[in-house]
């Protein structure tokens, strides 16, 4: 929750003019419970959604890294009329858990230069849906010196785009 990427995609999203909703997962600082493998992860991110959706509000799901392996499945468990209205998933952990596969419109970001998870296992997860990477040019998986660009291009991209 308090990870700079995710603070980055917070801003984003408020500039937007929407509500933003961070989360630790359990187990992670103050947040009860213990590691679950990510079983018990995405039922917290489906909790989560279900809160803000009993606002009536509609909503976008992001992630970042482990955090967006969660945002796929929450997503993919979610009935039909339920979905996140986009998807904005950076440095998507594609190597060491099987992604779900997401809606076409869906933001990917990653970086070229990832040592935590390689721009290839994304490519391989996006590959198959013809789903399109952003990808920032040597840039790792924490987007040093990058945040700014990153925040801007989340906003690019999210933002109402009038007919041609």
């Amino acid at each position: 929750m308090e990870n700079k990427v995710v603070q980055t995609l917070a801003r984003a999203f408020v500039q937007l003019g929407w509500r933003c909703v961070r989360f630790n997962f359990r187990g992670i600082g103050g947040s009860a419970g213990a590691w679950n493998d990510g079983v018990g992860e995405i039922d917290d991110a489906l909790a989560v959604i279900q809160s803000v959706r009993a606002a009536g509000e509609p909503f976008m799901l992001a992630g970042f890294s482990f955090g967006a392996y969660v945002a796929s499945h929450a997503a993919a468990r979610l009935a039909d009329d339920a979905k996140p209205q986009r998807m904005v998933l950076v440095g998507p952990s594609t190597a060491k858990q099987p992604m779900a596969n997401v809606p076409a419109d869906s933001v990917v970001i990653h970086g070229e230069a990832d040592d935590v998870v390689p721009l290839a296992a994304t490519f391989d997860w996006a590959r198959p849906q013809s789903l399109p990477v952003i990808v920032f040019p040597g840039v790792g998986h924490f987007f040093h010196g990058q945040l700014g660009l990153l925040k801007n291009t989340v906003v690019q991209e999210l933002q109402p785009r009038l007919p041609l």
